[in-house]
């Protein structure tokens, strides 16, 4: 090796570790072992109940090591009997160096709880060990050292006894983590539908949770199953032990012969009579239509173009509470909400500058930015990367609920991750355990079905069904002969198209084509997904990432004390021809804006519509559970925080 290759390798080591340095000097502990924790959920299986559960029990962990050195704080499961689970705690000697120790016991704690959690990872071995490991030995510690005798006054062993303790605790804690999560009981009543094939001729209750049959499945995280029929995931999540919801919210309910534990029961969605056409056929109906309709506007050729800015989008000020007035928020032809914007940004007293750009374009990087795809920490993750963006800002003020002292960064970084994490848990729980119970279709099995059956405006034209779409010019129409889409024979003619996005399968290659939109038949609609993976998983009703952005939201307005984002804006930047995924795009730069984080949370809602994953029938009481979730949470964090021990 030569003296000047060896001069520029001790330099770069030294830039490295000065960066490093520079890093660990910048952020807490705490905010180290979370970001190192969203690095592994990047690479681990795409399951939202079960990383918003261990976000969550690695944020308890935490908190909890930080807690006993507070003479303020009380803590959650150290030294507590909760849910019959016994973590027995005989107290900590005095130490002269408490930061020393709260760092010491913090790290020991997280760094037992994620090697264990992550272990089953496809990526543990060769990533996101190694990324544990090298943490742990920046800071200076030992990953020999395994010890739970913390009457030695030994920080670290108290930290991997808080470990064990949350470890412990989750291996009896209702998610059957033994058993690798698996549904103990639950099995679909509806066989697969091929995605491929034409129509939905299998489906047996069109009312129904459909499991879907790919060529090849690629999960959320972009890791390539075994198998090309996933199952439903977490269907008996109720049965979790949450952190703040209360049994008195929870009911015991029977179906298909098997009990399930459901949270916050919004009573059952609109359901498909067949038969006849009844008030609740009447909303099913509308509900996948709309999302066939807004299906329609991810072309940016379609010339319609939008002010994306907070001067335009968000400060939604009511939320419909019945199916009947849904029509009155959701602007079914033309898409989006009753929200009108600012008329100026209250931090900066200017008003914000419009943003014009085409309505395909914003719609579609809406759509996969919230999705959470490939690369992503999942939607319970991503709100935690929001609270980190939060806790960088400059104009971030670091009070617990806006008020009081400013706190350290550490102090912040575990409140901050704590009630996040108890709260994102209750939601995944409340979501899941009415997805569970209620087993509701997703939209390519509705759409494909309602299709199938035919039209149901009017008796006198052809293809009509009691259950079928209803006829909408430009957005429901049937096939004429001499249509496009007739075939050969003239075998689909008096069928239903719809005006949609194409779908995957005119793409050969998304780096550089588009599918555009145009009519399709209504029985091969797909939505605006990845074919490798078209829709998650598990049951429509109610969405996920709506109840969890909105609670996220709820928290994160009351941990800083305001709605507004620092600087009364924040923004993700979207590059022209180079963000988007599931195809070329978008056609032009733009930029993503949200004043406050409800808007945020709004924005994040109405994109698993134009994503075709979800109806309004599941937005709506996602956000509704969320913003009550929200205030629970947080509540229940803020009386541990400051209960004052005697």
């Amino acid at each position: 090796m030569s003296n000047s290759y060896s001069k520029k390798l001790i330099y770069a080591v030294l830039i490295l570790l000065f960066c490093i340095q520079g890093i660990m000097a910048q952020h807490s502990v705490a905010r180290m072992w979370n970001e190192a924790q969203l690095a592994a959920i990047r690479k681990d299986f795409g399951r939202p109940t079960v990383q918003a559960r261990n976000l969550w029990h690695v944020s308890l962990a935490m908190y909890d090591a930080w807690a006993v050195f507070n003479p303020n704080a009380e803590t959650y499961l150290l030294g507590k009997t909760l849910n019959d689970f016994k973590c027995p705690f005989k107290g900590f000697q005095k130490l002269s160096n408490i930061n020393k120790a709260t760092n010491e016991a913090i790290s020991y704690a997280a760094y037992r709880v994620l090697h264990h959690r992550y272990k089953g990872s496809p990526n543990y071995n060769n990533i996101t060990k190694i990324q544990f490991n090298k943490l742990f030995n920046q800071l200076g510690y030992d990953t020999t050292f395994t010890s739970t005798d913390y009457s030695t006054g030994s920080a670290a062993a108290l930290g991997n006894y808080i470990g064990q303790c949350v470890i412990d605790y989750g291996l009896q804690d209702g998610s059957n983590e033994s058993a690798k999560h698996a549904n103990p009981l639950y099995q679909p009543i509806n066989p697969p539908m091929v995605v491929a094939h034409s129509g939905n001729p299998t489906i047996i209750d069109p009312n129904r949770w459909q499991p879907l049959t790919l060529d090849l499945f690629i999960d959320q995280n972009g890791n390539v199953m075994t198998g090309t029929t996933p199952p439903f995931l977490s269907a008996e999540w109720g049965r979790v032990l949450p952190f703040a919801l209360k049994s008195s919210d929870r009911k015991t309910l029977s179906r298909d012969g098997f009990v399930y534990f459901i949270y916050d029961n919004p009573g059952p969605p609109p359901y498909l009579d067949t038969n006849k056409m009844t008030p609740s056929s009447e909303a099913f109906i509308w509900n996948f239509e709309l999302v066939a309709s807004w299906s329609g506007h991810l072309d940016p050729k379609d010339s319609v173009k939008w002010d994306i800015s907070p001067a335009s989008r968000g400060n939604i000020k009511s939320y419909p509470l019945k199916q009947e007035d849904y029509p009155d928020f959701y602007n079914f032809k033309e898409g989006g909400d009753p929200g009108k914007g600012y008329s100026k940004n209250p931090k900066t007293k200017r008003p914000y500058v419009p943003q014009i750009v085409p309505r395909g374009d914003y719609t579609r990087a809406l759509a996969e930015f919230w999705a959470d795809g490939p690369d992503s920490e999942t939607p319970p993750g991503h709100w935690y990367t929001v609270f980190n963006y939060v806790s960088d800002h400059p104009k971030t003020k670091k009070k617990f609920g806006g008020k009081g002292p400013t706190l350290n960064d550490l102090e912040w970084d575990i409140k901050g991750y704590f009630t996040l994490g108890g709260s994102m848990h209750d939601a995944a729980i409340t979501a899941w355990s009415i997805k569970g119970y209620y087993d509701y279709v997703r939209p390519i099995s509705a759409i494909r079905k309602l299709g199938t059956l035919g039209q149901s405006s009017d008796p006198k034209l052809p293809n009509y069904h009691v259950g079928g779409l209803k006829l909408i010019p430009g957005i429901a129409e049937l096939v004429q002969i001499g249509d496009s889409l007739a075939g050969k024979n003239n075998e689909h003619v008096g069928k239903v198209k719809l005006y949609s996005w194409k779908g995957g399968k005119f793409i050969t290659n998304p780096k550089t084509q588009q599918a555009g939109t145009d009519w399709v038949l209504a029985e091969n609609w797909v939505p605006y997904q990845r074919p490798t993976f078209v829709t998650p998983p598990f049951a429509a009703y109610i969405s996920g990432h709506s109840i969890f952005s909105r609670t996220a939201a709820e928290i994160l307005t009351y941990l800083t004390g305001d709605p507004f984002f620092p600087g009364g804006m924040s923004e993700f930047v979207v590059k022209k021809n180079e963000f988007l995924v599931f195809e070329d795009g978008p056609s032009v730069n733009l930029t993503l804006q949200w004043a406050t984080y409800r808007d945020a949370s709004d924005q994040c809602s109405l994109s698993r519509i134009w994503g075709g994953i979800h109806p309004p029938a599941d937005d709506i009481p996602g956000r509704l559970l969320g913003i009550k979730l929200g205030e629970v949470g947080f509540n229940k964090a803020k009386e541990l925080f400051y209960n004052k021990k005697e």
